[in-house]
């Protein structure tokens, strides 16, 4: 089957990143991509929709865009073939990491449901407010079970697309503390910065072992130190312990990292909220979702690669106009990254993939789209 026009744009892209994959799964990913944007939604009746006056056929449409999901054995015409989506996660990130400027990458690791249809839980790159989903694995029902097998999988996926010179801060929420989780990535080379339970127990380095939450006389205080963490030998941790209490806060946050003490920085940890802001961008703030109703977890996971690609666009686009906008540039025009922080910012009053999102639509309807 053909594809429209601007679609060949998208495939070009996608040719480029993931090299591995075959021409129709590729095409069949740059339908979905093009479409999922013009639609502004990713849910298969919205693309059909907004793809059609681009002069495909709706049944056609529909049976293309549902057995680009399907494994191979489920197609009309059956094959032995299928998308493995975990091979694209290292290329993802590799293809990020091609438009990254800094030392520093700092990933979030955490879960998002469905209700009680899919657990997902996402290795995703937090950027300008928001958050890239570069790694994922769906499990449909509540979610119960061992969730760090997967987790340490994902990042040894994601470990040969970094390259070495680049620090990598990998944050968690104390559900997902795990000395497994902290060994895979010291192995990786990754730095952990790792909540911890408010009850733990810490002994900074000469000192007695203690409530570390007592580290901290209230709210409005903070402490760093090295020392030990946990009072088993079987979990104990040597490194670093962050208390931050925030003022009007009930209880102070602990995170532990293997940073020196003053190689860290106190707020670091609050860039973690950034992945909720990116669930909401998949979700109601954006793409919607929430509102598919697939049931089978593989194909939920190749329809997250949808969800995955224009997430990274939508950012690359949204970055292009703010950085612009901060030099006083036409975005047409502005092709050079300018050297960050700019000398003149103002505040964020739309969403980053918001920004990106509306422009990327209205460049694609028009046939042309920026190509830097």
């Amino acid at each position: 089957m053909r594809i429209p026009a601007p679609c060949y744009q998208v495939l070009s892209l996608l040719t480029e990143v993931f090299p591995h994959l075959r021409p129709a799964e590729r095409r069949g990913l740059a339908l979905w991509v093009v479409g999922t944007i013009l639609a502004g939604s990713a849910c298969q009746t919205a693309v059909i929709s907004a793809l059609r006056p681009l002069g495909l056929g709706t049944e056609t449409l529909r049976q293309r865009l549902r057995e680009w999901t399907y494994a191979g054995e489920d197609r009309a015409c059956p094959c032995g073939t299928r998308l493995e989506v975990e091979r694209c996660f290292a290329p993802l990130l590799a293809w990020v990491m091609r438009l990254w400027r800094g030392e520093t990458l700092p990933l979030a690791i955490d879960m998002t449901s469905l209700g009680q249809r899919w657990v997902v839980v996402a290795i995703c790159v937090l950027y300008r407010g928001t958050a890239i989903p570069v790694a994922w694995q769906i499990r449909s029902g509540p979610g119960y079970g061992p969730w760090m097998p997967t987790i340490c999988g994902l990042l040894r996926t994601l470990g040969p697309a970094v390259p070495a010179s680049v620090r990598v801060l990998v944050l968690t929420d104390r559900g997902l503390w795990s000395a497994q989780l902290w060994s895979q990535m010291r192995a990786l080379g990754w730095t952990p910065v790792m909540r911890i339970r408010p009850d733990a127990t810490f002994a900074p380095l000469g000192q007695m072992r203690r409530p570390a939450k007592t580290l901290v006389p209230g709210p409005g205080h903070a402490w760093v130190g090295a020392g030990t963490a946990f009072k088993h030998a079987q979990v104990r941790r040597q490194g670093t312990l962050v208390v931050v209490w925030e003022t009007g806060q009930a209880e102070p946050w602990l995170l532990l990292t293997d940073l020196e003490p003053d190689a860290i920085g106190l707020v670091w940890y609050g860039l973690r909220v950034w992945i909720e802001q990116g669930f909401r961008a998949l979700k109601s703030a954006g793409w919607h979702w929430e509102r598919i109703r697939r049931t089978d977890p593989e194909r939920v996971a190749r329809h997250w690669l949808v969800l995955a690609v224009v997430a990274v666009l939508t950012a690359a686009y949204g970055s292009r106009i703010e950085d612009a906008d901060w030099a006083g540039i036409a975005p047409s025009h502005f092709t050079t990254p300018r050297p960050w922080p700019p000398e003149r910012v103002t505040c964020r009053t739309v969403q980053l993939q918001t920004t990106g999102r509306h422009w990327l639509r209205w460049l694609l309807a028009r046939g042309r789209w920026w190509t830097r």
